[in-house]
């Protein structure tokens, strides 16, 4: 049976590419910086897929220990630790150093205990964050001078070089690398955590904290999508050297998406649009608005043709993630 390594096991998409592993016969092991969040990842994998199968073990992003005893009985890595938050830090390099040399750290590993292939998880956010319109696609990177890109963005396309870098300059035998590139990831969430960035906007969606819905729009994915094509990635023999934008074509307007959930019943949303210009006048004044600035009345659709012929991929509706996205929120806060 193959072995595959999955780091940061307790994040949102982390969980769901296990349970996929699982369910085709894989076996998992799951990397955790701190190892007490094991049994909070079983149950959530148990939700959905038997766990006799997953193991863990300690890893952490910017130290050295443990990285290459982790490796060695494993056939694949899928590496989709990555640090994100929300509002942007006051230090963008709180984001740019663990990116980029967990990804490095990775790799190194991965090469020397002659990994098969490697799937990076990276982001949307490192092909068009650069862009207001426009279409973008597979060959397309963001341009980390621009004014407006955040930290986050700017730490995923960072990250994602330094991959293609070492990829491209091996030594001896060519180690295996694939990259997807998730857009805005929505689905059920599994476990009891609820700080997840995703989680948290819809959570904050759906209780009405939103007083008016900002102009922005985001390619959008459900996190099931995500996990079925970090699997096809890491099998299928042309997608070596490549990378697969993860995301619907056409991006959504958060209003489109306010609409799609009060429809649901989701009666506390506030279907107002917020202006632009008062988001900017208020983001001279707060963080958390400032962050969302560079993204108001951005529309670039994506050219996500390489995903759907060599992975084979037909995407899940995106307002069916997020109508289950805010039911499984729903049911964790019911249990608190």
């Amino acid at each position: 049976m193959e072995k595959v390594l999955v780091t940061g096991a307790s994040g949102f998409i982390a969980e769901h590419c296990i349970i996929e592993l699982l369910k085709n016969g894989y076996s998992v092991k799951g990397s955790l910086r701190t190892m007490s969040r094991e049994q909070e990842v079983r149950e959530a994998v148990k939700t959905e897929t038997d766990d006799a199968k997953l193991e863990f073990c300690k890893l952490d992003l910017l130290e050295d220990d443990g990285w290459e005893d982790a490796m060695w009985d494993c056939d694949y890595l899928m590496h989709v630790a990555s640090p994100f938050v929300i509002e942007d830090p006051k230090d963008e390099n709180e984001l740019i150093k663990p990116a980029k040399e967990g990804t490095l750290r990775a790799l190194n590993a991965a090469k020397k205990a002659s990994i098969k292939r490697v799937v990076l998880t990276s982001s949307v956010a490192a092909i068009n964050s650069h862009m207001m319109s426009g279409k973008c696609d597979h060959n397309t990177w963001t341009d980390i001078n621009s004014k407006y890109v955040t930290p986050y963005q700017k730490s995923k396309t960072i990250a994602e070089k330094a991959a293609w870098d070492f990829y491209n300059n091996q030594d001896g035998d060519k180690m295996e690398m694939t990259v997807v590139n998730p857009g805005g990831v929505m689905g059920p969430q599994l476990g009891n955590d609820l700080g997840g960035a995703s989680t948290q906007i819809v959570s904050q969606l759906i209780s009405g904290k939103f007083p008016m819905i900002p102009a922005m729009s985001f390619p959008f994915i459900d996190v099931r999508d995500v996990a079925i094509l970090h699997l096809r990635a890491m099998k299928t023999p042309e997608a070596d050297g490549k990378r697969f934008i993860a995301a619907h074509a056409e991006p959504a307007w958060m209003f489109q998406v306010a609409e799609v959930l009060s429809k649901a019943g989701y009666d506390k949303i506030k279907l107002k649009k917020a202006p632009s210009f008062m988001l900017k006048l208020i983001g001279l004044f707060d963080n958390k608005t400032k962050s969302l600035i560079p993204m108001l009345d951005k529309y670039v659709p994506c050219d996500i043709s390489q995903t759907v012929d060599i992975l084979k991929w037909n995407p899940m509706p995106w307002e069916q993630a997020f109508i289950e996205h805010a039911k499984s929120i729903e049911a964790i806060k019911d249990k608190a």
